[in-house]
């Protein structure tokens, strides 16, 4: 059964701090249409540019994900992402009037809130998943990180912190599932060690920090005087620490909430992907940088797998669309300067041509004899004869014209083509033609392999007068 995409049903608004900037910020998420995915919108940025929340787009990771795109950032987006995917929400336009999302208690509930009460739309358009089919594995051997995406038909994470610190130890968390995000994940709040949090206030770099939403680890020893300066600095009658060694600025959601928290922002920063996901994330001391790393890692074989989807399989042996003498009335090219035997599919933005490669043509009497191969750059030339089909097919009497090609860009020879060989070239209009121009993406295929492909332009030129 097929799962459908879903939007939220009314714009909804959350307001608060930015940590680092603590510049008040209010934030809308509005509905969007289907497949438009995460936007983040900078509305008080003239032209109000649009970032995609793309893992391509990530710019910094060193306090939080920042991603950046049309001169404009937006900073600390894994809480809000991590919010979106747990309520399996697919396509929102995220409005913001700062550089920063606001940091709310340090943790996603609020925003989990706030979509709930807002209410969600299913839409016509179906979920489109990325199945994990192997393992893909992530290391950073001086960080000691390790990450593995394993196949499963659901989306669950494990997550093990390990600081060498005699408070915090090492921890772990999971869920089984996405739909236990809400009630296990949601609510678990950043932390920070305390020498951390001291150099970040040294470098005025948490100017939005007010001890309600990070817990504090306490990993040195710390006296009265050091305690009663954070607590001037945080506008708090005392501080202490807890048993638990922690500030007792708040009590612990969960005993392991510093662990639940990491796999919330693993959450968050792997939907940067841009596709939901169904597989198995299991992973040793996530931090920002492994988790984009690892998820620049996903999307470049999501984007290779769905490249190979696009390119359909012929059957060589279908009933063509022309045959050799048909195409001889469009095309001026004559043997052995012909390279296209059959055209199989034609339509106003697309061609299907093929060319069988025989041990019998001229070429290879001076073509490395021994061992002969068709030369790429005669692959060019036949993916540009069929491309010549696709173009003079948009004229009137194209007998009476050719095409002239004027670049060829990006051509990339990915396997050897040899005798017994039958290349299916396919070249598709990226643009409308216009003024005679045609601009054309070319892919030459023997069997399921790519063998070439190529960026074509092409100019539609009148030889000749109708008689």
């Amino acid at each position: 059964m097929n799962v459908k995409q879903r939007t939220i049903k009314l714009p909804v608004s959350v307001s608060g701090t930015g940590l680092h900037t603590g510049e008040k910020v209010t934030m809308t998420f509005n509905p969007a249409p289907e497949n438009h995915g995460y936007k983040f919108r900078r509305v008080d940025v003239e032209g109000q540019p649009v970032i995609d929340a793309d893992v391509d787009n990530v710019t910094d990771t060193s306090r939080g994900t920042t991603i950046s795109q049309n001169g404009a950032s937006v900073s600390t987006v894994e809480h809000v992402l991590a919010a979106l995917v747990g309520l399996e929400i697919d396509n929102v336009l995220i409005d913001l009037d700062g550089p920063e999302t606001p940091i709310m208690d340090g943790s996603a509930i609020e925003f989990v809130n706030a979509l709930t009460g807002g209410g969600f739309v299913e839409q016509d358009a179906d979920r489109e998943y990325y199945h994990i089919t192997h393992n893909i594995h992530y290391t950073e051997a001086e960080r000691k990180v390790e990450m593995v995406a394993m196949p499963l038909d659901d989306y669950r994470f494990t997550c093990m912190v390990d600081y060498n610190s005699d408070v915090l130890g090492s921890q772990h968390a999971s869920i089984s599932t996405i739909n236990e995000f809400t009630k296990e994940i949601a609510s678990c709040r950043t932390f920070c060690f305390l020498h951390e949090l001291e150099m970040l206030l040294k470098h005025n770099l948490i100017k939005g920090g007010d001890l309600n939403n990070a817990i504090v680890v306490v990993d040195k020893q710390v006296d009265e005087e050091e305690l009663a300066h954070l607590a001037k600095l945080f506008n708090r009658k005392d501080i202490k620490v807890a048993p638990q060694g922690i500030l007792n600025n708040i009590e612990l959601r969960h005993q392991n909430e510093p662990a639940r928290h990491k796999l919330l922002d693993m959450i968050g920063d792997l939907a940067l992907v841009g596709v939901p996901l169904k597989g198995h994330i299991m992973a040793a001391r996530p931090g920002h940088a492994a988790n984009i790393a690892f998820g620049k890692k996903i999307k470049a074989l999501i984007k290779k797998e769905r490249s190979k989807k696009h390119l359909k399989v012929y059957d060589p042996n279908m009933k063509p669309h022309y045959d050799t003498v048909q195409i001889m009335d469009i095309l001026p090219h004559r043997q052995p300067f012909l390279m296209v035997d059959k055209i199989l599919e034609l339509t106003k933005t697309h061609v299907v041509g093929l060319k069988n490669v025989t041990m019998n043509e001229d070429l290879f009497m001076g073509h490395f004899p021994g061992a002969p191969l068709f030369p790429g750059v005669l692959q060019i030339e036949a993916m540009a004869q069929t491309g010549g089909i696709l173009v003079l097919n948009t004229v009137p009497d194209p007998e009476n014209y050719i095409t002239l090609f004027l670049k060829i860009e990006n051509a990339r020879f990915k396997d050897k083509v040899t005798p017994g060989d039958t290349i299916i070239f396919r070249c598709d209009l990226v643009a409308p033609i216009r003024r005679g121009i045609a601009q054309m993406k070319g892919v030459g295929m023997v069997g399921e392999r790519v063998v070439v492909e190529a960026e074509l332009m092409a100019q539609i030129v009148k030889t000749k007068n109708k008689d």
